[in-house]
């Protein structure tokens, strides 16, 4: 298990004046990287930070490793505090190299002069030598892991004459064969071609849950941090904006932040007129819409609707009276992605965005009704 508490990294800022001062204000000479980051994972779970390029997430990953060093906050794992800088409590920053968990970088960081078998096997030969296994014991480990992420045939390769994916994994079975108790990963799929990383993203998820260990995975790619996470925190400017499972998290982003950065969403603004039970009735400049929620919002709130393009079924047959929430409009272009097709819909000042199946195309400038299901559209504040 994994607990990060309160954890704050800084680094030097630019340097301003302020208007009434000669000298530049402590405040603004520092850039909070992690502010205040706080979460746990669970025995076994694939935990994953995600967010865009300067969030704060690698920042938060080397600090796991001891890569980085926090300005305050602590860091345990398996029971074993590694890091703490809290006021009143003893000071404790275990080095890289002794924290024991293994870490697979973007760049692979594999030894080109050293076979697949040696490169693995390394990481067990230079423990201390009263933690060091024997020449039988570490050669049965090291194939063990090799033939767990298939590359056991090839054990005896130089590690430069392997395919991508092939070093990718390689640079995984080296951080296994220690067996970490948490094994940290740094966007380890963001250098190959889409086809081999949707094969590697799972084929990772295999020997994950296979091995059962628990791991830390940091990723700027929302669709594989949807594929492989049991629970994802996702970040801006340094702070955790919303933490859950992939399925809560899309279906139910609590800002237009994560609903923006986590798939495609319409946003329609409007303003709530009325509430019953769970279900609400918003106003939008274009018409009003029926939804479910369990937020406690008045009667007069400024909202903002998320729509995936997914929860709208779009049609040239009206169906008025029988369901809700059908609008009226006109299709202004389309795109056939393969596995589906999008439409984007003029609709009064909005234009939506939907997606179905790639059999239904409809030709730009044909009159046509949307639905939208109330159960599938998200009620999310005003920032």
């Amino acid at each position: 298990m994994l607990r990060i508490n309160n954890l704050v990294k800084t680094f030097d800022g630019e340097r301003r004046r302020r208007r009434d001062s000669k000298t530049p204000s402590a405040q603004e000479a520092r850039v909070f990287a992690v502010n205040d980051v706080s979460f746990t994972v669970e025995n076994g779970q694939l935990f994953t930070l995600l967010g865009p390029s300067g969030c704060g997430k690698t920042t938060t990953l080397r600090s796991i490793a001891g890569l980085e060093r926090p300005d305050s906050g602590s860091i345990e794992v398996a029971d074993r505090v590694l890091f703490s800088a809290d006021e009143g409590q003893k000071q404790v920053n275990v080095p890289a190299n002794e924290r024991g968990l293994g870490m697979v970088f973007q760049s692979y960081a594999i030894w080109p002069h050293m076979s697949v078998f040696d490169n693995v096997a390394f990481p067990l030969q230079v423990r201390k030598r009263g933690e060091r296994l024997g020449r039988k014991e570490i050669s049965e480990r090291v194939m063990r892991v090799l033939e767990t992420m298939e590359l056991g045939h090839l054990a005896e390769r130089q590690a430069t004459k392997l395919s991508g994916g092939q070093q990718q994994r390689l640079a995984l079975a080296r951080a296994l064969v220690i067996e970490p108790p948490l094994l940290l990963l740094d966007e380890p799929l963001s250098n190959l071609d889409a086809k081999l990383r949707e094969s590697l993203r799972y084929e990772l998820k295999r020997v994950q849950r296979e091995l059962g260990i628990t791991s830390v995975y940091v990723t700027h790619d929302q669709v594989e941090a949807l594929a492989l996470s049991n629970a994802i925190a996702v970040m801006r400017n340094g702070s955790v904006v919303q933490l859950g499972r992939p399925r809560d998290i899309y279906e139910n982003p609590n800002c237009r932040f994560v609903a923006e950065f986590i798939g495609t969403s319409n946003f329609l603004t409007g303003n709530v007129v009325a509430k019953d039970g769970d279900r609400y009735t918003v106003n939008t400049i274009d018409g009003r819409l029926a939804l479910d929620s369990a937020m406690t919002l008045p009667l007069g709130t400024d909202v903002i609707v998320s729509v995936r393009p997914e929860a709208v079924e779009v049609s040239t047959t009206s169906r008025a009276g029988e369901v809700p929430n059908e609008w009226k409009g006109t299709v202004l272009t389309r795109a056939y992605l393969g596995d589906s097709l999008d439409h984007v819909v003029g609709v009064g000042k909005h234009e939506l965005r939907t997606r179905g199946n790639p059999s239904t195309s409809i030709e730009p400038g044909t009159e046509v009704y949307l639905r939208m299901d109330p159960a599938k559209l998200v009620l999310v504040p005003v920032d």
